[in-house]
């Protein structure tokens, strides 16, 4: 190598090591604002509130407005993510529950939401995410709500029927499913696959063409899909890149999801309401009864009053034979004017009106 391209070589390192040592020194100047800002809270009467996710999609939103790159929008976003959990981490460590075992998709969405300097608490079911919460066990909990090509979660919109905790917030997360089981396993000899059923179903033209003589177990979890298939002979499982790594499973297909841009929402569950952030969604139940042109009827005052609604879902009420209630979404926070008398006429039509929780809309 020439002289001139060693110099300029050494030129940008040294450059390197001033930025290094700039942005060490700035990340623990917000840090030491992070325990001062503690300081303050904890100073002040009444219950205080460390994490707040309006600020934090504040904050997020504001950075990647003002990236230039080359570094991508996620990629940013996952850095300032990371910025931000170790600073709260100094104010007050959290616990977040979600659905189990350790390596489930789950986990990743907490991981994305909150960052990694928290605790996560692995838990068998999605209802046991809620009592862990609700009995002060966790601060906030992650379960799955609805997945881009196989709808929703049933069991997570039953439990908002009777749980008191609010939704306060949501992450999106790209979902690649990976055939994986024990190093050198010949395909044509295994004969079962294991895998959450929302994960079979999203391989299921995959599985029909590469495995169909295979009988698909659906258990519940990937992630002790993972486990049975290390334990068990002639068998795989569907999962994801971190259940492989967690039970030692080599990946034998990447990428068998169906659809290429299939992603999975997942909600975090707590028991605090969440101030407006600028750009926010709201979740509610609503029930009315059963006679001609009650859905419209229920639904009307969101248009007359201008909110967009952005999904409904309806579910067995549980109340009576062919009573049902149904989930919307829609955009806006509960403290803005149109919003509230939308909900002040919707509230009069209805037998059952819920506000689940205003929160922001998921940042990537």
């Amino acid at each position: 190598m020439s002289d001139d391209f060693e110099q300029r070589l050494a030129a940008i390192r040294e450059q390197i090591d001033g930025l290094d040592d700039n942005i060490l020194q700035l990340i623990n100047q917000r840090a030491a604002c992070a325990q001062e800002v503690a300081q303050i809270k904890r100073a002040t009467v009444g219950e205080t509130h460390f994490y707040r996710p309006e600020r934090e999609a504040q904050v997020l939103r504001r950075v990647l407005a003002n990236s230039k790159g080359p570094l991508d929008s996620e990629e940013m976003a996952r850095l300032f993510r990371e910025i931000m959990s170790a600073c709260l981490a100094l104010e007050e460590p959290l616990t977040i529950a979600f659905l189990g075992p350790e390596g489930t998709f789950t986990q990743a969405a907490a991981l994305k939401h909150f960052g990694h300097s928290v605790k996560t608490l692995a838990l068998p079911a999605i209802d046991e995410v809620f009592r862990e919460v609700e009995a002060g066990g966790a601060h906030y909990g992650v379960v799955p709500v609805e997945n881009s090509t196989e709808g929703v979660i049933n069991h997570t919109l039953d439990m908002f029927m009777t749980s008191p905790l609010k939704i306060s917030g949501e992450v999106e997360i790209r979902i690649h499913q990976h055939l994986i089981g024990l190093a050198g396993v010949d395909l044509e000899q295994v004969d079962t696959v294991y895998s959450h059923q929302q994960s079979l179903a999203q391989c299921r033209e995959w599985l029909d063409a590469n495995l169909p003589s295979a009988e698909r177990i659906a258990i519940n979890s990937n992630a002790e899909a993972a486990r049975l298939a290390r334990e068990t002979p002639g068998t795989v499982a569907i999962a994801g890149e971190t259940a492989a790594q967690i039970y030692g499973l080599d990946l034998l297909a990447r990428n068998i999801e169906d659809e290429p841009d299939n992603t999975t929402r997942f909600l975090i569950i707590g028991k605090q309401s969440v101030p407006p952030s600028g750009h926010d969604k709201t979740s509610l139940l609503v029930s009315t009864p059963n006679k001609p042109g009650a859905l419209y009827h229920l639904l009307e005052p969101l248009a007359r009053n201008r909110v967009s609604m952005t999904r409904i879902e309806s579910r067995p009420s549980r109340r009576g034979m062919w009573d049902y209630v149904f989930f919307v979404d829609i955009a806006g926070h509960t403290e803005e004017e149109n919003v509230q008398q939308a909900f002040t006429e919707l509230s009069s039509e209805s037998s059952l009106f819920k506000v689940l929780g205003s929160y922001p809309v998921a940042v990537l």
